[in-house]
């Protein structure tokens, strides 16, 4: 073998060795090295990174957002109603390194630890508050996940409940009770109204009182009313006081009529 095939297989082994060391990270990515299997301070990237190969070894993290879907959890809240709830998860790592050392496996650690959270917070509420108050509980549950996940270097950035599996009993009297509250609701809304005309009507009759010609209008606005519709009907108001001053009268007559003459 000459020299000049020694130099290139040398050159050769070097550039392997350079490609070796260089490394493209995207730009949402993050490269964590290890050197000697110590880990080095500062994770590395975007762009190109220089390592020292076969010394460095680097381990490759995403910085995106992860969505994860929680399977449907079978959850007896605190009034004991038995039902099944799924949520979703939103987090992304914040520190490639702690997410790498602290925890074997952040994604699996993370999704264990929504389900765990996702059955102790909806076992504590009950089911109206579970149907009403979504945004509470998803709020409680994102900072439970938050406290559990910061350590590792992964921020929880939302946790929303998706769905709710009512066993088909429950569905039914809950039907039953939303029916009974809206027929409550209508028996108000019908009392008030007839509150309201009973008040209208009193004060009505507060001003005929006053104005004892106003009745009188309100006879002949009334003829004007049916004689509109064009019928045969001939209507005569009749004062109501008239009929009462006659029946005194008839009554007063009665009472000191004479009696039949005594026989001899």
């Amino acid at each position: 073998m000459d020299a000049n095939t020694g130099l290139a297989i040398i050159i050769i082994i070097f550039l392997i060795w350079i490609f070796k060391c260089l490394n493209i990270m995207r730009e949402y990515e993050r490269a964590v090295v290890f050197r000697l299997g110590r880990v080095l301070k500062r994770d590395k990237g975007p762009g190109v990174i220089l390592i020292l190969w076969p010394i460095d070894k680097i381990v490759k993290v995403s910085l995106r957002v992860t969505t994860w879907d929680v399977p449907p959890q079978d959850i007896i809240t605190r009034d004991n109603v038995s039902l099944k709830v799924n949520a979703v998860v939103y987090f992304r790592v914040m520190s490639a390194t702690q997410a790498i050392v602290e925890v074997e496996n952040y994604r699996y650690a993370v999704e264990q630890a929504a389900q765990t959270s996702l059955r102790s917070v909806l076992g504590e509420v009950e089911l109206d508050d579970l149907l009403s108050q979504r945004e509470k509980l998803n709020a409680r549950l994102q900072t439970i996940l938050d406290e559990h996940t910061e350590p590792w270097g992964i921020k929880v950035t939302q946790v929303q409940v998706k769905q709710v599996d009512l066993p088909q009993e429950m569905q039914r009297a809950i039907a039953a009770q939303a029916e009974a509250e809206r027929e409550r609701r209508a028996k108000i809304i019908a009392a008030d109204g007839e509150f309201q005309a009973s008040t209208k009507l009193a004060e009505a009759a507060a001003v005929l009182n006053r104005e004892p010609v106003a009745i009188t209008l309100r006879y002949l606005q009334t003829l004007i009313e049916i004689g509109a519709e064009k019928n045969t009907t001939i209507v005569f108001p009749l004062p109501i006081d008239l009929l009462t001053g006659l029946a005194a009268r008839v009554g007063g007559s009665a009472s000191v009529s004479p009696g039949p003459a005594p026989k001899a």
